[in-house]
């Protein structure tokens, strides 16, 4: 504690002292942002804390792969397994990457035949993506299961114009290159827009070089994204949404009869399609919005190995969402709304994993379940500048039973909006898993994992804007975790007998408690007309607190700090320039903490010229200083990698 004291200590006194530490992603406060409240309110408003990334944000930092610029924002973490395309992990605020809601246009995404159920962002890429906005603390009110850490909600573009194209071209390193073309229009009665984005990549040894590996794992991924708005009348409109996204990815992994990790030839596929339809219905001169919407997912995982020429296929998965839902959100007073709903989730996962040892493939597993749940949350200004937020909602699940939660919040704006000051307390709950529940290791009599939150921080601009610093703490238990549970060859728990009878080796129980606290600190400076600078700093405390060995240890892959910093200067030629450096600070890769993952820092340079209002061209290079790391054990991340492009508007 004393140590990250410190630390926290040090950055708000050089925040304080000189403008080079602020956050590039700290938003004016007439932004509107969608995730806290459902509905469109002012960032002012909202209680909890939040980061928008808007369509400049995610412009000027020329990622291509969303994991990547989420990594850059305070309270969020990243592992992945090798390179691009491979399994990445997501945590925020030190919760399991299980425990976040991804929202892409509305539909909430997840994987069902996933073991904990989490979404994969391996195969994501910015494309079409306009604005990115991630809530941290517990939001299980609104979000329903797995808002346990956060929610991140991904919104992608709207024309502007009656008729509008774009296209991004872009190469680099290890023959990686990129395309992305969109087309849209915006008339009176309908709005649409489609767009497609191309992506290969060589890659890397996901078996670290520094361990041996050699053969190079690539990546290739191919998506579609569509929507469309109608308006049938002045109060009636209808909408259409759809996603499409397929990749393949190679890895390295056991082979036989080592069992050891090292190179090999194996690949997987994986194709996402997300679908939404909704009508819209606005009653009392607009003061009473209504929205039924129907949203599916559809995942589909595949793994082969080559080498297996009987049964080159080693595991299939297929994991299906299918959820209505219906929204109000009523005005009842000036300054006073309410927004209440409910929804019907249907899940299904169907997998198998044939075996170069079985000849007959074994039979699939199957399940289904139901989850229903009803939500109300109520906003208020109470007096001017204090908007206070309240809520509640109630699940019921065909295995587990009920769950309620809670939620809370204030923000009050003072001196004409220069300062801020937010809290939040809310309760998060994750159901369990079809695998969990109905695989040969379930268990029919797990429980929801329950987490409680809360946060507190200040928000103060100074010189008219032109300096803003934000500060905030927050600590969360979760309790009821589920976690797998080996079987001793003399264990006599009931749970080691499986649901045909026969012995297994380990079963799902709700056997984890775990805690974490932390600070976030973070703020921006227009330094001159031509100098911007930005930074932002997280100091996380994870532990395990369930009784056994692990109690008191850190939870794996979780570093305790990690900060991100920028400079941004135009130049009189109209060149703009963005040096980024961003820390991260050791973690472990196991849940005993033996194996210790060394932090590291990388050093980005960033260059654009815009040559007129419709053609940008730009380059990159990344990990400029050539840095080996590792962001999980054995696993290796490129090295110096550069990238030139161009972007046009017609």
């Amino acid at each position: 504690m004393k140590t990250a004291f410190f630390h926290a200590v040090a950055v708000a006194a050089l925040a304080s002292a000189s403008p080079c530490l602020a956050d590039p992603h700290n938003s004016p406060l007439d932004s509107v942002v969608v995730t806290a409240h459902r509905s469109p309110q002012r960032i002012e408003t909202v209680g909890g804390q939040i980061t928008l990334l808007d369509s400049e944000a995610i412009r000027t930092s020329q990622a291509l792969i969303v994991s990547d610029l989420l990594a850059r924002t305070p309270g969020v973490t990243v592992s992945r397994n090798g390179g691009a395309g491979q399994a990445t992990q997501l945590r925020i605020r030190g919760a399991e990457t299980d425990q976040t809601v991804v929202v892409i246009d509305g539909v909430k995404l997840n994987d069902p035949s996933a073991v904990g159920g989490g979404y994969n962002f391996g195969n994501l890429l910015i494309g079409d993506v306009a604005q990115i906005e991630i809530l941290r603390g517990a939001q299980s009110v609104l979000w329903g299961s797995q808002a346990i850490g956060g929610v991140v909600n991904i919104i992608t573009a709207d024309p502007s114009r009656p008729w509008e194209a774009d296209v991004n071209v872009e190469a680099g390193t290890r023959h990686t290159a990129y395309l992305r073309a969109g087309v849209g229009g915006k008339s009176e009665r309908l709005v649409w827009r489609a767009a497609a984005p191309r992506y290969v990549t060589d890659g890397v040894s996901s078996f670290s070089q520094d361990r041996g590996g050699i053969e190079k794992d690539g990546f290739r991924n191919t998506g579609v994204s569509g929507k469309a708005r109608l308006t049938l009348t002045d109060q009636l409109s209808v909408d259409w949404r759809a996603v499409y996204s397929n990749g393949r990815n190679e890895f390295d992994g056991f082979p036989a009869p080592l069992f050891a990790f090292a190179d090999t030839n194996e690949y997987g596929e994986t194709t996402d399609i997300v679908g939404y339809a909704g009508l819209n219905l606005d009653l009392l001169e607009g003061r009473f919005k209504n929205r039924l919407a129907y949203g599916y997912t559809l995942t589909d995982r595949e793994t082969f190995d080559p080498r297996q020429a009987v049964t080159p296929r080693t595991f299939g998965a297929e994991g299906r969402n299918r959820r209505w839902e219906y929204q109000g959100v009523v005005e009842l007073a000036k300054g006073w709304s309410a927004v209440f709903g409910a929804e019907d989730e249907h899940s299904s996962l169907r997998t198998v994993s044939p075996s170069a040892f079985a000849p007959t493939p074994p039979p699939a597993t199957r399940a289904r379940a139901r989850l229903t749940g009803a939500y109300v949350q109520v906003l208020g200004e109470v007096v001017p500048g204090l908007t206070l937020v309240a809520g509640v909602r109630r699940d019921d699940h065909q295995t587990f039973g009920d769950s309620s939660v809670g939620q809370a919040s204030a923000a009050w704006t003072l001196n004409g909006g220069a300062t801020v000051l937010r809290a939040s307390w809310g309760q998060g709950f994750k159901a369990p898993t079809l695998f969990q529940l109905y695989s040969d290791f379930g268990n029919a009599r797990l429980q929801a994992e329950e987490a409680q939150s809360w946060d507190a921080g200040v928000r103060q601009s100074f010189v008219r804007g032109r300096i803003v610093l934000e500060g905030a703490y927050f600590e969360r238990e979760t309790e009821n975790q589920i976690d797998f549970f080996s079987c001793a060859a003399a264990s006599t728990l009931a749970g080691c007998i499986g649901p045909s009878g026969a012995r297994r080796f380990g079963f799902y129980d709700n056997t984890a408690q775990t805690q974490a606290r932390g600070i976030e600190l973070q703020g921006r400076a227009d330094a001159t007309d031509r100098l911007s600078l930005s930074a932002n700093y997280t100091w996380t405390d994870t532990e395990n607190t369930s009784p056994g060995p692990g109690r008191g240890k850190a939870l794996q892959r979780r570093p305790e700090h990690a900060a991100t910093a920028e400079a941004s200067y135009l130049w009189p030629v109209g060149l703009n320039t963005v040096l980024a450096v961003g820390y991260v600070g050791d973690s472990f890769d196991d849940a005993s903490n033996r194996n210790r993952i060394k932090g590291y820092a990388l050093v980005d340079l960033r260059a654009a010229y815009l040559v007129n209002e419709r053609l940008e061209v730009y380059g990159r290079i990344e990990n400029l200083g050539d840095r080996r790391y590792e962001t999980v054990a054995s696993y290796g991340q490129p090295r110096r990698t550069a990238a030139v492009g161009m972007r046009a508007r017609f």
